[in-house]
């Protein structure tokens, strides 16, 4: 219980605290966390929610979204094209494999 004295002008406030009122406190504490439990969890559900919205709205604009068209390479264009481009030979040449014999 929470008494106010007055000590020269000013009011000081002293706690009486019994075991009732501790026990009181305990408990109140504990319900304090589990509602910041259930609080954090609501929240975090909440942003998992908006989240798999986000992604589901952003796939369906990008399947909805009309394709750009491939620029044409230039073997696609046929031997007939008047291009002066041919397409870079590109040769292989093999690594020296040593082999050891035993």
């Amino acid at each position: 219980m929470t008494t106010a004295t007055p000590l020269g002008g000013t009011t000081f406030f002293s706690l009486n605290v019994t075991t009732r009122e501790q026990d009181f406190l305990y408990k109140s504490s504990g319900a304090i966390v589990a509602a910041i439990v259930v609080v954090v969890i609501v929240i975090f559900t909440v942003v998992l929610i908006l989240l798999k919205m986000y992604n589901r709205k952003m796939r369906t604009r990008r399947e909805l979204e009309p394709k750009r068209p491939k620029p044409a390479s230039p073997s696609a264009l046929g031997p007939n094209s008047n291009s002066s481009q041919h397409p870079a030979a590109v040769t292989f040449s093999p690594v020296d494999v040593h082999m050891e014999t035993r």
